[in-house]
């Protein structure tokens, strides 16, 4: 059997695999299907300040390889969060990441000084949401806002809580924005969010989606997500998280060799919710039958 663990910012990982943030809500479902004990991590669905109820329907629409979402962050709200949903994800065996969205950086703060003491190990920093102070541009889009919002919900952070910032695509420099984030505090990197898209509907004439625009996501954008995960390992010394179209244990192990310490798991869950229990599974049978003692080792591996 292959040693699966990794360390990262001193947390142990049992295995490189974690559910990401959207997909997996707060394990409740799938804890009905199988242990989620087995997982990694899990990186909870994204949690505003105060409830939301979401964008209006349709708020998913099927494309080809992939997936649109348009959820609209729908969440109970940090404090509903904290009663109830972390102390139910204490009960399971597995690093417990909770992911914050905001409008304002005072929103972030709040939240990150709240979720400081709720017994959750990580904190993930969603910063694709628009910034309703500079005229609803996201947080992510440039490297000094990345800096400057990592920096300040740092420091607010109470006791020894690693901070994953989670970056979005949708940029000019992924290199620039995972530098940007480092400086600015970050102890690691999660990437890739969604890509913007749309789908229209030719006989109706109007968008599939109730919001018009929403995320893509799945096998059709894995490629992007290499790149971008490759670019930004070069550049940063602290750990990167990779995600972005991860069907199969195969797809972990190209995700490992380009950088990654880790990988997240989110579209994949919504076709298969055994997902990744089969590719933890298969992870470890590739380990074994390439004589790879350590999944560690596959880290940054790839051969030039």
């Amino acid at each position: 059997m292959a040693d699966l663990k990794v360390k990262i910012c001193n947390k142990i990982f049992k295995n490189p695999v974690i559910a990401a943030s959207g997909t997996f809500g707060f394990g409740r479902e799938y804890a009905e299907i199988y242990n989620i004990s087995i997982l990694g991590g899990i990186s909870t669905k994204g949690i505003t300040l105060k409830r939301r109820e979401g964008n209006s329907s349709p708020r998913i629409a099927e494309t080809a390889s992939g997936i649109l979402n348009s959820v609209g962050l729908q969440n109970p709200g940090i404090d509903t969060f904290i009663d109830t949903e972390i102390k139910y994800l204490k009960q399971h065996n597995t690093i417990i990441i909770a992911n914050i969205a905001g409008s304002t950086i005072s929103d972030y703060i709040k939240m990150a000084e709240k979720v400081s003491l709720s017994g959750t190990d990580m904190i993930e920093l969603n910063i694709s949401c628009p910034n309703v102070k500079e005229g609803g541009l996201a947080f992510g889009a440039k490297p000094e806002s990345i800096q400057n919002i990592t920096n300040q919900v740092k420091n607010h952070i109470i006791g020894d809580i690693p901070l994953i910032v989670k970056l979005s695509p949708n940029v000019t420099s992924i290199a620039d924005c995972a530098k940007a984030a480092e400086n600015g505090g970050a102890d690691c990197i999660s990437l890739i969010n969604t890509i913007g898209g749309m789908a229209v509907d030719i006989k109706s004439r109007r968008p599939v989606l109730g919001n018009i625009i929403g995320g893509l996501s799945g096998p059709c954008v894995k490629p992007v997500a290499l790149k971008m995960v490759y670019e930004s390992s070069k550049v940063v010394t602290i750990p990167v998280i990779g995600m972005g179209g991860i069907m199969t244990a195969e797809d972990v192990v190209e995700f490992l060799l380009c950088g990654a310490s880790a990988v997240m798991v989110g579209t994949a869950n919504l076709s298969n919710p055994k997902a990744c229990e089969e590719i933890i599974q298969n992870l470890d049978k590739y380990c074994d039958d390439n004589n790879i003692n350590n999944v560690y080792e596959l880290t940054g591996g790839l051969v030039l």
